[in-house]
């Protein structure tokens, strides 16, 4: 093995987690998460999920590192999420790293949690071709453009709100997915949003998903109100193909604009099934290969803030100041603080 060893720390929403990278080596990978505490209220807590943090941090790193038969003393470099999440917990692992940072003399790199995963499928897939699009990536430690975003409601919360319609437990997407491979995808007309006319030409790459939301609601109410019974399998089918077809039409067309031949997938919903095979099917039509990570790489992580840290520190990024701030709506174009 070679490369730059980083140690990187997470904590942006309900997962505590810490990773040992060396160049493009996953070393060790330890994960915590306080998603259980937070399924009776339906959605993350904010101060239960810092709380859960404070406890979770020190288990997390000191495992990592025992995983990787390694003390703080033989990495090279610190990295850890400073946006954008929620506030208290990205205040805990941003204020933990730090400690760590000034007692061993590391360097210290803040990094954007949202590109961490993109630069995650480097374990798995190696370096990013050239002109590789995910949000279209030039050089992941200095360049990044923003090609397409939500204008509302992200894929995954689209779903979280859909399952709470039809009585699943938080959080809604795994329910949905499983309940989905059973069902018949066009057994409901679900609708596209920013697909069609003035509203597609405008916004080529962005996306909307709280309509489709919207329509799924109406849909299960009028049933109701007819006394009619759920198909929740065809519900769940109908709506994961709709919001997958979108995902991958619009992404295919990113790539012919940006004459990309590499698709980055990443982020929680990229574990949803029918968006994987949409967009293994739609990229051999293409001729775009899709790189999607495996599953324990979807959700939030450690690995994928220590390897966007190792691109950092292979690029001769200067690493950031020690008292910078954390960033809770970090913008996608900022790589680190």
């Amino acid at each position: 093995m070679s490369g730059p060893i980083v140690l990187g720390i997470e904590s942006t929403c309900d997962e505590t987690a810490a990773s040992v990278v060396q160049g493009r080596t996953l070393i060790s990978n330890v994960v915590a998460s306080s998603m259980d505490e937070h399924a009776r209220y339906g959605g993350v807590i904010p101060e239960i999920a810092s709380r859960a943090h404070a406890e979770a941090f020190v288990p997390c790193v000191s495992k990592a590192l025992a995983d990787a038969n390694m003390t703080l003393s033989d990495v090279d470099a610190i990295a850890v999420s400073a946006g954008p999440g929620l506030a208290g917990c990205l205040a805990v692992g941003v204020s933990g790293a730090k400690s760590l940072a000034w007692a061993a003399n590391k360097p210290i790199y803040g990094i954007n949690h949202v590109i961490g995963h993109i630069a995650v499928t480097q374990l798995q897939f190696g370096p990013f071709p050239e002109d590789t699009l995910a949000l279209h990536v030039e050089d992941v430690a200095r360049h990044i453009d923003v090609v397409g975003t939500t204008l509302d409601d992200a894929a995954g919360e689209c779903f979280d709100k859909v399952a709470r319609l039809l009585g699943f437990p938080y959080p809604g997407g795994p329910h949905i997915d499983r309940h989905a491979q059973l069902g018949d995808p066009h057994a409901i007309k679900v609708p596209q949003g920013l697909t069609q006319g003035k509203a597609g030409q405008q916004h080529p790459y962005d996306f909307s998903f709280s309509g489709v939301k919207t329509a799924v609601a109406r849909w299960i109410e009028e049933q109701q109100a007819q006394g009619n019974e759920i198909p929740v399998d065809d519900v769940c089918a109908s709506l994961a193909d709709s919001v997958a077809t979108v995902l991958a039409k619009k992404a295919m067309r990113g790539c012919e604009q940006y004459d990309s031949k590499t698709l980055i997938v990443g982020g929680g919903f990229s574990a949803n099934s029918q968006l994987r095979a949409k967009l293994l099917e739609v990229g051999a039509e293409h001729g775009v290969e899709v790189r999607v990570p495996q599953l324990k790489l979807c959700t939030d992580n450690g690995a994928m803030v220590a390897m966007l840290g190792v691109n950092l520190v292979e690029a001769g990024v200067a690493p950031s100041n020690p008292d910078f701030a954390i960033d809770s709506a970090m913008p996608l174009t900022k790589i680190s603080m």
